[in-house]
């Protein structure tokens, strides 16, 4: 089935119900709102029928419908039950709805061990998500709950204090027991998270429905202890990967030891380096793993064209940041606000406000245990107040990735993939060295999916080589690779 409106507005099912508007489509199915009280899930037969083998949905349940020569599969499903993709979901509105999802991925799970249910349809009515086998890297259930309740951010339930932040109308009580009656493992700190004040529940009024409570409370526990004992990982960028787990991870986990010899907290880090060459994506990697509330500041969120405004809100985010540590800040841009105040780009007293803040609130928060990363495309505009010792200590150039950086990411993104026995990654990689590593990323996301379209079971080198040839061509950029710190 292609995205295309296989059943045209107004067509009449075998309900007497007309066909309205395409909500969602798939490779083999379809949603569509109707003039009735239903929804209906339109598929194609072999779809149902792998469903019933799995013991998912019965067959019998859907109808024929017919079109020209096509005959597909139809559900109906009344409009006061979710009817939707797993990853195209809102955010529940409320506890009994959060629960609704989590026993339809418990039952669903208990059917199938080993399918990944983050390409599924999830059906309120019966309890199910029913997968749709696209040609995609597996995903873990802890992911694809976190990502259900946050709202399409993808968040495993294993960040479990981020999550708290993501689901702010939720009390940590009630995320412990979702988690858990979708069995899925609850993270270290979650027993810590329940103890704090429970937020207010703004969103919907909770339904009338009920669910029986399956789990027992956490107990409590050491809140900057980490869940799982694992190393922070970055693919295609061994360098960056090394150095955050040297500098940010061993000393956040191993505090005592290093609070024994004088270092209390790790210092503030810039990353520097040209457009594309994955600065954002490594903050995005550690602040993810780190699971810390985190605060932006740039340009958009903090720039004003008021005297003394942008110092406020700079004041105000750092303020928060301290309130709610241990927690991350990221300097975005930075030489927007942070630039040489020697340079005619800057703008008199205004500027000098704002850099004077920056001066006098990194330290202090790195006193109470805010992470500062800042980011500039342009480190030769930046105040050179701003990256004297003892602001920013690590001044870290990242580069375009080395060939040997693209293999590194290409192999952890195949090693996800069914792939075929004779696939060469030989032209790929060659094509794809000094680009951005997102574009590695996608080459390998857009073969998948030409792959599935086409009903191969595996990844094929012609599929791999459309892909790359539907990258834009852009510019030479420089392919200078890793880190080096800057000697001041």
């Amino acid at each position: 089935m292609t995205k295309d409106l296989r059943l045209p507005r107004g067509y009449e099912l075998p309900d007497r119900t007309k066909i309205r508007t395409l909500l969602y489509s798939g490779d083999a199915w379809q949603i569509f709102d109707s003039s009735g009280a239903n929804n209906i899930l339109l598929t194609r037969p072999e779809l149902t029928l792998k469903w019933h083998d799995f013991g998912f949905i019965d067959e019998s349940l859907f109808g024929e419908v017919r079109f020209g020569s096509e005959s597909f599969r139809s559900l109906s499903i009344h409009k006061k039950y979710t009817l939707t993709p797993v990853e195209n979901g809102k955010s529940p509105e409320n506890k009994v709805d959060a629960l609704a999802f989590a026993f339809a991925l418990k039952a669903s799970r208990e059917l199938a061990k080993d399918i990944s249910f983050h390409d599924a349809i999830y059906i309120e009515q019966y309890s199910r998500l029913l997968p749709v086998w696209t040609l995609t890297p597996h995903v873990d259930d802890e992911v694809v709950l976190g990502t259900w309740l946050a709202g399409g951010v993808a968040i495993s339930t294993d960040a479990f204090r981020r999550l708290t932040h993501l689901t702010g109308w939720m009390p940590p009580d009630d995320l412990i027991e979702i988690i858990k009656t979708a069995g899925v493992d609850v993270s270290a700190d979650a027993g810590f998270m329940s103890k704090r004040k429970p937020a207010l529940q703004t969103k919907a009024d909770v339904k009338t429905t009920t669910f029986q409570q399956v789990v027992e409370s956490e107990q409590p526990q050491t809140p900057m202890k980490q869940a799982k004992n694992e190393e922070f990982q970055l693919p295609g960028r061994p360098f960056l990967e090394e150095f955050f787990n040297e500098h940010v991870i061993d000393i956040i986990y191993n505090a005592q030891n290093y609070q024994a010899l004088g270092i209390d907290f790790p210092s503030a880090i810039v990353l520097h380096g040209p457009p594309g060459c994955g600065k954002t994506f490594a903050v995005e990697r550690l602040v993810e793993f780190l699971d810390w509330p985190s605060y932006s500041i740039d340009s958009n969120s903090v720039g004003s064209p008021y005297i003394h405004e942008t110092s406020k809100k700079i004041s105000g985010v750092f303020d928060k940041a301290i309130a709610d540590a241990p927690s991350v800040i990221v300097i975005d841009e930075m030489e927007s606000f942070l630039s040489d105040r020697r340079s005619g780009s800057s703008s008199g007293l205004h500027h000098i406000e704002e850099v004077a803040e920056f001066l006098r609130r990194i330290p202090e928060a790195i006193k109470n245990k805010v992470l500062i990363i800042a980011m500039t495309n342009l480190i030769e505009m930046i105040d050179p107040a701003i990256l004297r010792r003892g602001r920013f200590d690590h001044i870290i150039e990242v580069g375009m990735p080395s060939k040997q950086e693209v293999a590194s990411l290409v192999d952890s993104l195949l090693s996800k993939l069914p792939k075929a026995e004779d696939l060469s990654m030989d032209n790929l990689l060659d094509a794809l060295t000094g680009k951005p590593l997102s574009d590695s990323a996608f080459v390998i996301r857009e073969a998948a999916r030409l792959a599935a379209k086409a009903g191969k079971a595996a990844l094929d080198q012609e599929s791999i080589a459309v892909a790359l040839n539907s990258l834009p061509k852009d510019l030479k950029r420089s392919r200078r690779i890793g880190f080096a710190r800057d000697e001041k």
